[in-house]
């Protein structure tokens, strides 16, 4: 049967920005308006309306979002090898090596840093407090830098360090991050997987996280094998249990939900540099199949891009993964209070039954990490997101070689997206007014 599909398939005839357009046009709007210092800070304009900054925030997670986006821009030059994703990721890592210098001797990480001589800097400073401000100097220019620094700030940045040693082999910059890496885990290892504050204060500890410690060493072994290598099979050999932990953090789906951005940046990082005939391969890909089953079907398109990078291509969450970054670009750029309470099954406070589609998600710094089933939140529309959510899976995504020519979306699928009294919906940048698509069936009629 061969079936000549009019109104039964809807066919987006736009003029509208290809996706690699888009996620360049980002990467240009992240430099412009969201790196006032260096690293990854949020604009908070003056309205909802308005393009005037009244001030930046979201600083207590520079680190890892400046680390997420030296990832993508690193992805990005591995699959355009273009000067301008050279330039970008060479910015993101001067960023990186602040927050680490601005510490001075300490060679901790910051969480963020903060002109001094800048009236930007107040409201960070103010909102940031609580987590102790030390005052430090990088490229001769006074700074205020955050402490308190948390294990999501250091994997973050590790993951960057990563996808940048291997996809630009230009030697001055793995030189840097070999730098920054040895720094950093040296001062761990010397205080025992504490990450120590310069008054003693301790933030928090890496001992019940085996996972994420294998995490870091694994890329001290990657881009400084001589010092590191030992240690990280030494550490290898001995942590068994990996299952369990996984388990504990899966048994709960909604709460803390930013511990499976942790879990998807630590085990591709683990899984993708460890050597394919390692006796503990199979072991880490166990576990972290315990974490891919919770999350599986939330909808999230980094992680199904992480999976893709450490499992091979699968059509149907590949497929997936194409519908939603579609819908992320119909998202609002801004952070609307959403209230969906009355249109989404509950089941719990503020947790949807289901995952609630990507369209209307709660606006936050990176989308993956916020729990899918919110069913409220949100601010008064002032604070811009970077984009990085894009970014990220996108170059990613391509490095892997996931195609972003074509986005299509089934309606077999059950997944949000179809257009109304369609059976399929084909998204893309190259059709004409007047297309039509045929199908035909398996027997070729």
């Amino acid at each position: 049967m061969r079936l000549l599909l009019l109104g039964m398939v809807a066919i987006f005839c736009s003029s509208a920005a290809t996706p690699e357009e888009q996620a360049l046009q980002i990467s240009l709007d992240i430099q412009a308006r969201h790196t006032p210092f260096g690293t990854i800070l949020n604009p908070y304009y003056v309205s909802p309306v308005s393009s005037e900054v009244q001030t930046y925030t979201r600083c207590g997670d520079s680190a890892i979002w400046t680390g997420h986006w030296l990832a993508s821009e690193a992805f990005r030059y591995k699959v355009t090898r273009s000067s301008e994703s050279l330039d970008a990721a060479k910015r993101a890592l001067r960023a990186i090596r602040l927050l680490v210098e601005v510490t001075g001797s300490n060679n901790l990480l910051a969480r963020c840093a903060l002109r001094t001589d800048s009236p930007f800097s107040a409201g960070p400073r103010s909102e940031e407090k609580s987590h102790g401000e030390y005052l430090g100097k990088f490229e001769n220019t006074d700074y205020y830098w955050i402490g308190n620094t948390s294990r999501d700030q250091y994997l973050g940045v590790f993951f960057g360090l990563s996808a940048a040693y291997e996809s630009i082999a230009d030697p001055s910059i793995r030189e840097t991050i070999t730098d920054l890496a040895t720094r950093l885990l040296d001062r761990l290892i010397a205080k025992n997987w504490a990450i120590v504050m310069p008054d003693g204060d301790i933030s928090t500890v890496f001992w019940l996280r085996p996972d994420q410690e294998l995490a870091i060493r694994q890329v001290g072994r990657q881009v400084n094998p001589d010092r590191f290598g030992k240690g990280y099979e030494d550490k290898r050999r001995d942590t068994g249990g990996l299952n369990i932990i996984m388990a504990f953090e899966a048994s709960d789906e909604n709460g803390s939900y930013f511990k499976f951005n942790l879990n998807a940046i630590s085990w591709y990082t683990l899984i993708h540099l460890e050597e394919p005939e390692s006796p503990k391969r199979s072991e880490y890909l166990s576990a972290y199949r315990v974490f891919r089953n919770a999350v599986v079907n939330h909808g999230n398109a980094f992680f199904n891009v992480v999976d893709r990078a450490l499992t091979g291509p699968e059509a149907r969450r590949d497929a997936e993964t194409l519908d939603l970054m579609s819908q992320w670009l119909l998202r609002p750029k801004r952070d609307p209070f959403i209230d969906l309470r009355g249109k989404y099954r509950a089941c719990g406070e503020n947790r949807a039954c289901d995952p609630i589609p990507v369209v209307e998600r709660v606006s936050t710094d990176f989308l993956w990490q916020r729990s899918p089933f919110q069913l409220y939140g949100g601010g008064t529309g002032q604070i811009e997101s970077p984009g990085i959510d894009y970014i990220l899976p996108y170059w990613m995504g391509r490095a892997f070689e996931l195609d972003f020519n074509l986005l299509a979306v089934s309606a077999a699928s059950g997944r949000p997206g179809l257009a109304p009294d369609s059976i399929a919906t084909i998204y893309g940048s190259g059709f004409t007014e007047g297309s039509q698509i045929r199908v035909t069936d398996s027997a070729g009629s």
